[in-house]
């Protein structure tokens, strides 16, 4: 049986709040354990490469990966939670730049 998306998220920010939009997609397996992941933060005025995309994380191409301005580096897989946090940290560390 295939994984199943049990999250596909886009929210849009105000341009008070920071602007772009906040991407989420996720697929578990059948016994509920996360598969595979995308995580966004997306705003072309900041970044125009990428597809807009100024920090992500996923797994894609079989390892976990953070993307930062276009610079791809491999990231430490603890957990799916502990990725969710280390995506918040970045997201919040941007906005509050701004």
């Amino acid at each position: 049986m295939a994984d199943k998306k049990i999250a596909d998220d886009y929210h849009r920010i105000a341009h008070r709040r920071g602007n772009g939009a906040l991407r989420r997609e996720v697929w578990v397996d059948q016994q509920c354990q996360v598969t595979r992941y995308n995580l966004a933060y997306i705003n072309h005025a900041l970044y125009a490469g990428d597809n807009g995309r100024v920090v992500g994380y996923d797994n894609a191409h079989g390892h976990h990966h953070r993307h930062y301005f276009g610079q791809v580096e491999p990231v430490n897989f603890i957990s799916f939670e502990d990725i969710e946090h280390q995506f918040q940290q970045d997201w919040i560390a941007l906005r509050e730049t701004k």
